[in-house]
């Protein structure tokens, strides 16, 4: 899929707004050419984005009291397994599902859209959470990280590339290109001693084969890491999009010069989050956001990638979600990215 995004806007996907109707006006108003579904972690739970992609899984426990969710991996699992893998070979994308339970914001978008187009409206953006931050951040009845059992951290690659199909079908109605971003936050811990025994090779080819799920409903594939990490993992991964913090860690994507020259090269886009996720927003206007992308950028362009390329396969986003902001400054963040991707557009 061609994709030529020029400093077109988009979102990480969760808001804190306890109205999903509230959270979807704050989308359509501020990202109309590629607008989300919003995902709303503080009206439930079963919204918080470790938990929200787990229907359909096998040996799971939600805990309602404690609002947590585990695996239980230690009984007869047998026939769990049986019906995941059943599900998977036959590509029944409905097994796995997010029902409204798990996702009012994702019904509540899909209503809007339904009732009424955006005339704006060029692409769509779907997220899922990937499986190397879901693995390694849910645990088993022993406490350990679900990552680390080889036969739930492939059953974990198998949903999410489940999930990514099925939210791509889901949106399929407005008859525009699509894009699924895989949100892998943990990412910026590869190589620590914590995460010392996950290996390079594997994630890549985890991530691989998600990318390669929503390749096969003819959307474009981005990894959000909202931290440092090696950025080579994902390009070697064989992602569309890379989606970086680029307000705190903006010099870091220029430690791979050869490497990101080529991804932009091949139609690869940078979605640069230089609109800062927090209350740093406060501290910033357009005008000063759009003047920090363009040092960004000549940083980038001082290792000999062409800023005409770079500004061919740019999209602006915030840092990272607002899901745990107030509402107040979760709409100061988009209505500011609105404006700083019109100031980058212009200019």
């Amino acid at each position: 899929m061609s994709f030529n995004p020029r400093g077109m806007a988009t979102a990480i996907g969760s808001l804190p707004h306890r109205d999903p109707e509230a959270a979807c006006d704050v989308v359509l108003k501020n990202i109309p050419e590629i607008p989300i579904w919003p995902q709303l972690p503080r009206t439930d739970f079963r919204e918080a984005m470790e938990i929200q992609y787990i229907e359909g899984l096998p040996c799971t426990s939600l805990d309602e009291e404690k609002r947590q969710m585990s695996f239980e991996t230690s009984g007869e699992i047998t026939a769990e397994l049986e019906t995941f893998y059943e599900n998977y070979l036959a590509e029944n994308l409905d097994h796995f599902k997010i029902s409204p339970a798990f996702s009012r914001g994702l019904y509540a978008m899909e209503k809007r859209l339904r009732e009424k187009r955006p005339p704006r409206l060029q692409y769509f953006k779907n997220q899922v959470t990937g499986p190397i931050t879901l693995g390694l951040g849910r645990v088993d009845e022993q406490k350990r990280a679900i990552y680390y059992n080889e036969i739930f951290r492939d059953v974990l690659v198998k949903s999410t590339e489940m999930k990514a199909r099925w939210l791509l079908r889901k949106f399929q109605h407005l008859g525009c290109p699509q894009i699924c971003f895989i949100d892998e936050p943990i990412l910026s811990a590869f190589g620590s001693s914590t995460y010392v025994s996950v290996q390079r090779a594997d994630v890549v080819r985890h991530l691989g084969a998600v990318i390669e799920a929503v390749h096969k409903e003819n959307g474009l594939a981005g990894i959000h890491c909202c931290g440092n990490t090696e950025w080579t993992i994902l390009i070697d991964a064989g992602v569309d999009i890379i989606s970086f913090d680029a307000y705190l860690f903006g010099e870091t994507i220029a430690y791979y010069p050869v490497e990101v020259k080529a991804f932009l090269e091949r139609g690869g886009i940078l979605a640069w989050g230089i609109v800062p996720s927090s209350e740093t927003i406060l501290r910033e206007s357009p005008e000063s956001l759009a003047r920090k992308l363009n040092e960004r950028m000549n940083n980038l362009a001082g290792k000999g990638i062409g800023k005409d390329l770079m500004r061919e396969r740019l999209l602006i986003t915030p840092s990272c979600g607002t899901g745990s902001l107030t509402p107040e400054l979760a709409e100061r963040i988009f209505n500011t990215l609105c404006e700083v991707s019109h100031l980058v557009r212009n200019s």
